[in-house]
C-alpha cells in the first residue's frame, strides 16, 4: 500500500506477568496517551494484542514494548492501513490469553509443536502423508483457508480438542501441520496434541498472517481470504492468484462480504452479498427473519406489516 498513514499490529507473547489487572489498567492508559485504538488481552500466561495508529503511533508502542523486558522477544505482524482498524481502545485481564477449553492447560514455552518457516510449511503441505488441520474457527475456514486443509466442525476454540478426539481416526499414522491466523492458538493447540499422543506435529510460525508476507512463498496455496477480527473483516494473503472461495449462505454464489445476522439473540456471521443482505433482511434463517427485535427491520424502520410483506414475498419465492 502506498503512501499509507496507519499501522495495523497483531502480535502475542507467552510470558510470565504479576497482577494482569493492574497491567492492564497501566497499559490502557499507555495506549491511550499514544492515541492507539484496539484489543489487547493479558493473563498471568503472557499479553495477546491487536491495535492500530499512525505510523508514528503503533511505531512508539513498538519501542515501548521492546524497552521492557517481559516483552523485548514479540514479534510484530504489521499490515499497512489508510486508518484505525478498530473504534476503540480495549486491554482486558483473563485467565488466559487464548482459551482452548482444557482442564490441564499447556504452556507454549514447555510444550509445542515444531515450528516451521512459510518456505517450510509450503513443502511440507504437499507431502502426501501430511494432513494441514487449520486451528480456527469455521467461519474463519469459510472465507479462506489453505488448498485441502481439513475444516473441523467448530464455532469456537475450544471446542477443537473435542473435535479431534472425535475424529482421531482420521489423524493415525498421519503427520500434522496446523495453523492460524498469527500462531498464538497453534502454539497452544499443536502443545496439546503432542500431549495426546500425535508425535508428528508442526505449526505456522507466524501463521497466516506472516506466511502472506514472505517474499519467496508469497503467499501460494492459500485460497481466499483471511478473516481478521477488526473492521477489515478480511485480508489478502496469495500474492500470486486470488481464488474466491466463500459462498453467499442465501445462493451459494462466490462471495467474500461477511455480516451478523440481525437476529441479537443469533447473530451468526454469514457471506452474503450487498444484494442478498436487503432481500432476506440480513438473516440467516425465517426465524431470525420473525424475530421482534430484528435488527435489520429496525435499523430500515420497518412496520411489523412490511417485515411481513417481505416474509410472504420471500415464501412465494421459494416456492416457486
Amino acid at each position: 500500500m502506498q503512501n499509507h498513514t496507519h499501522n495495523v499490529l497483531l502480535y502475542y507473547l507467552y510470558t510470565p506477568i504479576e497482577d494482569p489487572a493492574a497491567f492492564a489498567a497501566e497499559h490502557l492508559a499507555a495506549c491511550k496517551e499514544l492515541e492507539l485504538k484496539g484489543r489487547i488481552l493479558v493473563s498471568e500466561e503472557g499479553i495477546n494484542g491487536t491495535c492500530s495508529g499512525t505510523i508514528e503511533q503503533t511505531e512508539a508502542y513498538m519501542e515501548m514494548m521492546k524497552n521492557d523486558e517481559r516483552f523485548s522477544e514479540i514479534v510484530f505482524k504489521i499490515d499497512e492501513a489508510d486508518g484505525h482498524a478498530f473504534k476503540k481502545m480495549h486491554v482486558r485481564a483473563k485467565k488466559e490469553i487464548v482459551h482452548l477449553g482444557l482442564e490441564e492447560d499447556i504452556n507454549p514455552n514447555e510444550l509445542t509443536g515444531t515450528y516451521l518457516e512459510p518456505t517450510e510449511f509450503y513443502k511440507r503441505m504437499q507431502d502426501q502423508d501430511t494432513i494441514v488441520l487449520d486451528a480456527r474457527n469455521d467461519y474463519e475456514y469459510d472465507l479462506g483457508h489453505f488448498r485441502g486443509a481439513i475444516r473441523p466442525e467448530i464455532e469456537n476454540f475450544r471446542d477443537l480438542p473435542e473435535w479431534v478426539r472425535d475424529n482421531k481416526e482420521m489423524f493415525e499414522g498421519k503427520k500434522i501441520l496446523t495453523y492460524c491466523t498469527g500462531g498464538i492458538r497453534c502454539e497452544k493447540f499443536s502443545g496439546w496434541l503432542k500431549r495426546e499422543g500425535f508425535e508428528d506435529v508442526a505449526q505456522l510460525h507466524g501463521g497466516i498472517a506472516t506466511y502472506g508476507k514472505d517474499p519467496e512463498v508469497k503467499g501460494q496455496l492459500w485460497d481466499g481470504q483471511m478473516y481478521v477480527f477488526d473492521e477489515r473483516i478480511a485480508v489478502p494473503v496469495n500474492q500470486v492468484e486470488h481464488t474466491v472461495v466463500g459462498k453467499d449462505h442465501f445462493t451459494g454464489e462466490p462471495c467474500e462480504r461477511y455480516v451478523n445476522c440481525a437476529n441479537p439473540e443469533c447473530n451468526k456471521k454469514i457471506l452474503s452479498s450487498e444484494e442478498n443482505e436487503h432481500k432476506y433482511m440480513r438473516s440467516c434463517s425465517d426465524e431470525c427473519r420473525e424475530h421482534p427485535r430484528n435488527r435489520y427491520a429496525f435499523e430500515h424502520g420497518l412496520t411489523g406489516s412490511e417485515v411481513q410483506a417481505r416474509l410472504d414475498a420471500l415464501k412465494e419465492t421459494s416456492e416457486v
